[in-house]
Parts: structure tokens; C-alpha cells; sequence
């Protein structure tokens, strides 16, 4: 029976808002919410044990606030949340270090997760917690069958790549043709009441730390032409500024 990991995260909601204070991102009054990518992965994780058996532990790394991405994924469909308690923010070696305890002690066959946290964007999660476990590892993964192995899709070269992946393995999942599964009122109600798993693992000491942030720079001002007599105008800057002719 197959032990089934799905790694899910917190992070700011990506239609909220974002603003400075001094040289740090506010985030005291935006929404948290489950970063969207690994939607993709909690429903790949539920729809591999649709197909051969298992169960589902969601795992997030986050002080208690954190529980509420745990819950989201419990109301969806999942068999336990577990939390690795930590209130300090950690490095991808850091992370990537506790994670892969924690997989060791849960004796996983197959992890799954977002191919990038809405956040960071780094995409180094997945395989990082490969690497350091010794598994097979696919990123970008669309669409995945399951059976001994799995067999992934990953787009490549303007089409798509499938490849063969023997178990154990951690797959970085994409949107692909997914469709996220919403809950129901039963899953919203276990939620509730659904206990999360709390445990301690000791993190290595993050070698990289966050300085400042600072806000893009604001785009410069557009321009507008008219008429058949500016065509020439148009072309030239498409071609010496947009780069795009």
C-alpha cells in the first residue's frame, strides 16, 4: 500500500496587494492561502491513491498559522496533516534538510509537490529533497499514471516528454490538464475537526538570509500614435526598443 506525501505551502494570495514597510514586505493584513501549484499536487497525490491504494499525508513546514493549509488540504480529500513546527524563516538547504527527514520517518513511497512556491518562484524543492533522499526526480510533470512506476508527462522542446519513473520518487507538479477537485461539505466539517500532526526536526542553520526587499521599478510611461503617418515611427521602436521585429 502505497504511503503518498504531498507538500503544501502558505503563502501571501497572489491577487492581494503587496506593500513595504522599511526594507520588508507587510504581510500582517494579506490573506494567506495554499500556493497555487500545489493545488496540482495535492489532486495528483489524491488521484494516486484513486488508482492504487493508499494514503495521503499533506506535510507543511510553519509556525501554527500553517495549520490552515493543512486544513484546505484535509477538507479536499487528504488522510493526514502534518506540521514540522518551525517559526524562523529557513534557507532552500535548510527546508529541503527537514523535509527530508521527515519523509524518511513517514517511510513514503512517492512525494509530491508544486513545481514553485508563489513566493519565492525558486522550483528547487523538488528536487533538492531528491537529491538528498536518493530518488528518482522529475520536474514540470502535466499529467502522471500510476501503477509500479509512474509515467509523467513534462512539456519539451514545443511538445511534451513522457518518461518512465521508478519508485520511490519526488515529482514537481504543473498544471497540465488538472482540474482541482473542490470540497464538499463533508470534507469542510472533518476539516474542522481534524487534529494536525505536530512534530519537531531539527533544522541546519540557514547559510543565506534575506537582506531587504524592495519593490520593481515602476514601468516607464507608454506611448500612443496615430495614424497611418506614424507607421514608420511604430516600426522603429518595435524593432530598437521592443526588440519584437
Amino acid at each position: 500500500m502505497s504511503n503518498i506525501i504531498v507538500l503544501v505551502k502558505q503563502v501571501p494570495d497572489t491577487n492581494a496587494r503587496i506593500v513595504l514597510s522599511g526594507d520588508r514586505v507587510d504581510l500582517s493584513a494579506v490573506k494567506k492561502v495554499m500556493s497555487p501549484y500545489d493545488e496540482f499536487a495535492v489532486e495528483t497525490a489524491l488521484q494516486h491513491r484513486e488508482a492504487n491504494g493508499g494514503e495521503v499525508t499533506a506535510i507543511t513546514v510553519g509556525d501554527a498559522g500553517a495549520d490552515k493549509v493543512l486544513k484546505d488540504a484535509k477538507a479536499i480529500g487528504v488522510d493526514h496533516i502534518v506540521r514540522i513546527d518551525c517559526d524562523e524563516a529557513l534557507d532552500s538547504n535548510a527546508l529541503q534538510s527537514v523535509l527530508a527527514e521527515a519523509v524518511k520517518n513517514m517511510n513514503a513511497t512517492v512525494v509530491y509537490c508544486g513545481k514553485s512556491a508563489a513566493d519565492t518562484g525558486a522550483g528547487s524543492t523538488g528536487p533538492g529533497l531528491a537529491e538528498r533522499l536518493g530518488w528518482a526526480s522529475v520536474s514540470n510533470s502535466t499529467a502522471v499514471s500510476f501503477g509500479e512506476q509512474l509515467s509523467v508527462v513534462t512539456p519539451a522542446g514545443g511538445g511534451n516528454a513522457r518518461y518512465a519513473v521508478p519508485l520511490p520518487a519526488v515529482v514537481s507538479c504543473d498544471k497540465g490538464n488538472l482540474k482541482v477537485r473542490k470540497p464538499n461539505v463533508k470534507g469542510i466539517m472533518q476539516a474542522k475537526r481534524a487534529q494536525v500532526d505536530v512534530q519537531s526536526i531539527a533544522a541546519p542553520q540557514s547559510s543565506v538570509t534575506v537582506v531587504s526587499h524592495s519593490m520593481p521599478p515602476a514601468k516607464p510611461a507608454g506611448k500612443s500614435y496615430e495614424g497611418g503617418a506614424a507607421a514608420a515611427d511604430v516600426a522603429k521602436l518595435l524593432r530598437d526598443e521592443a526588440n519584437v521585429i
